[in-house]
């Protein structure tokens, strides 16, 4: 991870990258959440590439940036902590060296980023500057989180950054992000949702070139109703059509906001899709839940509506609640911050025991197979396979850290624990997961 502090008008900054210690490290517990108004809150801004960048000239919306600028300076005189998460390095880079579209090439595409996010720090510490507000420039990758002394790290970093009373501005260091998917987060509303986590935030908005999430694309549809308010996502995802892609400039869209939603809602914070374009949205949303005008009397899991928001002080918004019970925060970082290795395919029995009041830890005579090749103490997905009609039937049971390697599993599958030191000559576990370094995805195997 990159830290750089700007505090001049110069882009040339200097540059600390911060060195991992387990001396420092938080605690691995995370803190019990509770959301209290009228108190200091810690708010996560995701501002999307089109509210920064002209998809067609790349010139930077200074008008846009202006609002959102003071929008957060606003916000930090109430006594709230604002982290910012922005995209359109890639944008400001084309913009910069006058091309026309984004390249294809991973370099070139990686080049121009690096290009773009110089001028693009730029840009917001001489806007907030006017104001003499500090900022920080943070650039992560994937990979930087996966380790979990220089995740506890990074958050130990932004803790300080904003008791500081200085505004980190969040990025993915496309630089050296690799062109693998599966280890870069790829879209800024996930690295959003990430950051959430990290701080513990109270809300995590998510600015776009939209009002609110619709049931349909309402660029295309006339028929297409807002959502207000969503208390499960499942349910969202099997009645709203969200096929609609991002921007030419950035790498999202309404599908990824979803995906943000439900990574930030499982750790217990709220998420809020609005427009860009208006970001003093955001005081009128929080004023709206301090004076318990934010929910509506409908609490059904989704709530579709064309109420007149406007009635209760509100702009049109899509609100995704906190789940009631989120993810503490180490089983959260297996869960989201490390990079999937591999899966362990179990029986019914096994899918039971895990899923059971008991919460049973992963024992090898309970696992049928494994995919792919890891070492220990990497974190592998976990599937419940069963027979239906003569097909196989996987489900997604949960995710968690492994004691044996790829190999070493695929020796011991079907075993009782006593039998590991006949099969392998030594036992390093009595146990494949533990409960403890396993999270639960399934949470009832009736439900499969």
């Amino acid at each position: 991870m990159i830290v750089r502090c700007n505090q001049d008008l110069e882009c040339a900054a200097a540059s600390v990258t911060i060195v991992v210690s387990h001396n420092f490290c938080i605690g691995e517990q995370r803190r019990e959440r509770k959301f209290q108004v009228n108190s200091s809150l810690t708010l996560v801004l995701k501002v999307g590439t089109t509210s920064i960048c002209d998809e067609k000239t790349h010139f930077p919306v200074l008008s846009n940036l202006s609002s959102i600028v003071e929008t957060v300076l606003e916000l930090k005189s109430l006594g709230h902590r604002v982290v910012l998460v922005t995209s359109a390095a890639v944008g400001t880079g084309l913009r910069r060296l006058n091309m026309q579209k984004k390249p294809t090439n991973m370099a070139a595409l990686q080049a121009v980023a690096a290009v773009g996010q110089c001028r693009l720090i730029r840009l917001y510490d001489d806007l907030f500057g006017q104001f003499q507000q500090p900022v920080a420039q943070i650039l992560l990758t994937k990979n930087d989180l996966s380790d979990r002394a220089q995740y506890l790290n990074a958050v130990n970093c932004l803790e300080e950054i904003l008791d500081m009373g200085v505004i980190p501005i969040v990025n993915e260091n496309d630089t050296i992000s690799p062109s693998k998917q599966e280890i870069r987060f790829g879209d800024n509303d996930t690295l959003s949702a990430i950051m959430a986590g990290m701080v513990k935030a109270d809300y995590l908005f998510l600015l776009t070139d939209v009002d609110c999430l619709y049931t349909d694309n309402p660029r295309t549809n006339p028929d297409a109703r807002p959502v207000t308010v969503c208390h499960d996502i499942q349910t969202l995802r099997e009645k709203v059509s969200v096929a609609s892609g991002g921007s030419a400039l950035g790498t999202g869209g309404m599908s990824t906001k979803l995906i943000a939603a439900d990574l930030a809602t499982a750790a217990g914070v709220r998420t809020v899709i609005t427009h860009g374009a208006h970001p003093q949205n955001i005081l009128s949303i929080i004023d709206a839940d301090e004076a318990g005008r934010l929910l509506p009397q409908d609490r059904s899991e989704l709530v579709v509506t064309e109420e007149n928001l406007s009635s209760r002080s509100l702009p049109l918004h899509t609100l995704f609640t906190a789940k009631n019970n989120p993810l503490y925060d180490r089983k959260w970082w297996i869960l989201h911050g490390l990079h999937t290795a591999g899966k362990v395919i179990v029986d019914e029995g096994a899918v039971r025991a895990l899923t059971s009041s008991l919460r049973s830890s992963l024992f090898a005579a309970g696992i049928i197979d494994v995919k792919g090749s890891f070492f220990t103490h990497q974190a592998v997905e976990i599937y419940g396979q069963k027979m239906v009609n003569g097909e196989r039937r996987e489900v997604l049971v949960g995710k968690g850290l492994v004691n044996y390697t790829s190999g070493e599993i695929l020796r011991i599958r079907g075993c009782k624990s006593k039998d590991i030191p006949e099969v392998l000559g030594y036992m390093d576990a009595d146990c494949v997961i533990h409960r403890d370094n396993l999270v639960r995805i399934l949470r009832d195997s009736s439900q499969w």
